[in-house]
């Protein structure tokens, strides 16, 4: 008798643990060289550090999005800092920036507000133009029952199912 097939290992749990292990690698190189610049990195894109630690749907698109708009509300402070120096001094008064913060953090709660209220909105524009369509396919139907001089059972009778 053959042996039983071997089960496939479950890779929605642990299949990107490389992935997270060279971005935990990575950012300790970055707090490592330049604390000052992974001081205000994660103070700027905090939101979107919570947002990845909750969000447990499959590819995290909650905190995708967040993260994404923390980072452009995050670049211009960064740039602009950069400029002045890595030093942690530097990092301090960009965290404590309350424009750089709003910023930052503004850019994050947009993604997450746009997270939230697209589906709903895509959802009703697509339902109201498939009524839509349908108002023109029976309208058409008509006209065409009535050129063909059709009755209703023989144009396919009524509404459809």
């Amino acid at each position: 008798m053959a042996p039983a097939p071997k089960p496939k290992a479950d890779r929605g749990s642990g299949g990107n643990r490389s992935v997270v292990w060279l971005s935990g690698l990575t950012c300790g190189l970055i707090v490592a060289i330049t604390p000052g610049l992974g001081l205000a990195v994660g103070g700027l894109l905090a939101p979107g550090l919570v947002a990845l630690m909750f969000d447990k749907d499959a590819g995290r698109p909650v905190a995708r999005t967040v993260l994404t708009c923390g980072v452009a509300g995050s670049v211009h402070p960064i740039m602009m800092r950069w400029t002045l120096g890595a030093s942690m001094d530097t990092a301090l008064s960009l965290v404590t920036d309350p424009l750089a913060l709003a910023t930052a953090w503004g850019g994050a709660a947009a993604g997450w507000l746009l997270i939230q209220i697209a589906p709903p909105l895509i959802s009703v524009a697509l339902d109201a133009r498939a009524a839509a369509r349908s108002a023109r396919l029976r309208a058409e139907r008509a006209r065409l029952a009535d050129a063909w001089e059709l009755n209703g059972e023989e144009a396919g009778g009524g509404e459809a199912p």
